[in-house]
This record gives C-alpha cells, structure tokens and sequence, in this order.
C-alpha cells in the first residue's frame, strides 16, 4: 500500500471562499494524490462542505468538515481551524454569517485604499474575475482581488500583490473589528467540533502564540503547513506537545493562479489518519 494512502491534508480551500477550485475537484484530486482523507477548510463559510461529502462518497475518499474563521489577537489576523463541525448547527451558521459580513466591509474598504493609491480596480472587476456568479454563504478574499491586480499588470503574481499592497502592514491592508482567537474556540466547540490555531509560523510572534493557546484553550496546532519551514515544524511540534495539542497539518492549497499554486499544492503537506481519530476524539469531548 502507498503510504499515502494512511495520511490526509487537513488544509483546503474551494471556490466557497478563496480558492480556485470547486469542492468536488478539490475531494478527487486529493484521490488521484492517494490520500487517504482531505479537509475542507473555507473562510468563515461551510458552504462547501456538503458538495465535498457527496464527492468524498463518490470517490471513496474521507471528507472532513472544516473552517477557517478569521479573528484578532496582539494587533494580528489570527486564523483558527474547525474540524468535524456541525454544519447544520443554526447558532454557528449565523455566527459566521456576521464574520462575512465583517470580510466584505473590509473588502470595501481596501478596494478604497487601493484607488486611493492611484490604481484603477473596482469591486465589479474582483467579482467579475470569479468567472461565475457568486453563491449563497461564499466569501471573498484578498486572493480576489491579488488576481485582478496581477492581470491588471500591478504586479507579477499573487505573491508580489500580496507583498505590494496586500499583506499585513502594507499600503493596501485593511483590518475590521474581528472575534478573538478564544471567540472562534468556543464557538467551533458549540458546534461539536476541534479547536486548531492555524499556521503559527505566519504570526512572527511565537510570544503571542502562546499567549493565544494559553487563553483560547485550542484543541491543536497546526505544525505542519506550507509556509512552515523545517525548523519551524521542529519548534512548533516541540510548542504542541508541551501544551498538550494535537499536531496537526495540511497545505493551505487555494489552486493555481497565473501558473502559481498559492500556499501549497494540495497533498505537499499531510499528516497521519491518526490525528484524525485525535480531532475527532476532541470533539466529542463537548458533546
């Protein structure tokens, strides 16, 4: 047997939110990498999760329901990873409605920042980019508009928008008020499911990273990611296991834009079905 075959990724995105593909597309190249299990882990929406599960039966694939919801911590966007989440749950669906709602006033207001800078993209161009109309419960992201960016020849690709005008810090980067890391613990539990704080090694600041664990309580870490170099990996399993958190891990895959995957291609980064028995035992801890 492929060894793959025994481990998952635990880290996607689909056209739910920010990424390229949709979520059947996601489930069977996850199939055709010989994984054994893929998570689903939009932006503050599970809009895609139920597509996925029919793929996941379709090709006889594990389908885990996930989220990715944005918040706040230390001056920062902190992202907190939801797995086996009841995505019927009506309390938690409205929850994120309102963490949409946030997302689109920011997009607003950095389509502002970005004119005000002087370069000519509009909100119509982002969601005309989409290529099709824009679904119930989805959500736009700076992806979105990176691509316009680069098609507009503003830069070279989505890595060069991001660290033009788009990351954290630079001229087009805009924050709203957000939930905290604790918030989104708390609420990814009412909903029955695991508690992951998401790619550490992004936040800069391994300080806060404690900081948050230590206050939010999260279930596990993600120690395996894209952006997360070896040493980063080594440090981070080294963090979890001294919280006691489960080690998780998966490739941030958003799809290809202008020829470039963005963060990783989707099986690059996996871990075992194991820690998948773990995530789901911790969810049931709440139930």
């Amino acid at each position: 047997m492929n060894q793959n075959q025994r481990r998952c990724d635990l880290h996607t995105h689909s056209q739910a939110s920010d990424g390229m593909q949709s979520p059947t597309d996601n489930v069977k190249l996850a199939k055709q990498r010989g994984l054994a299990a893929v998570a689903l882990t939009d932006h503050d929406t599970v809009s895609g999760v139920a597509e996925a599960k029919r793929a996941g039966q379709e090709y006889d694939l594990e389908v885990v329901a996930g989220v990715e919801i944005s918040t706040r911590a230390g001056g920062k966007d902190i992202h907190v990873l939801g797995y086996y989440v009841d995505t019927d749950d009506e309390q938690f669906l409205q929850r994120l409605r309102g963490l949409r709602e946030a997302r689109e006033e920011r997009n607003q207001l950095i389509i502002g920042k970005l004119q005000e800078l002087g370069l000519n993209i509009s909100w119509q161009e982002v969601l005309d980019g989409l290529g099709r109309p824009l679904e119930p419960d989805e959500s736009i992201g700076r992806p979105h508009m990176a691509d316009v960016l680069v098609k507009k020849g503003y830069a070279t690709d989505m890595r060069d928008a991001f660290d033009r005008y788009l990351a954290e810090g630079k001229p087009g980067f805009v924050s709203v008020p957000r939930v905290t890391p604790k918030d989104a613990c708390n609420w990814i539990r009412a909903a029955g499911g695991a508690a992951v704080i998401a790619h550490p090694g992004l936040y800069q600041d391994d300080e806060l990273v404690r900081q948050i664990i230590e206050n939010s309580l999260p279930d596990g870490l993600e120690v395996y990611h894209s952006d997360h170099g070896p040493e980063d990996e080594l440090r981070y399993a080294e963090m979890a296991r001294e919280y006691s958190l489960i080690e998780t891990g998966g490739s941030d895959y958003h799809g290809e834009r202008q020829g470039v995957v963005f963060h990783g291609d989707l099986g690059s980064k996996t871990v075992t079905v194991d820690v998948l028995e773990r995530l789901q035992a911790a969810a049931k801890k709440v139930n």
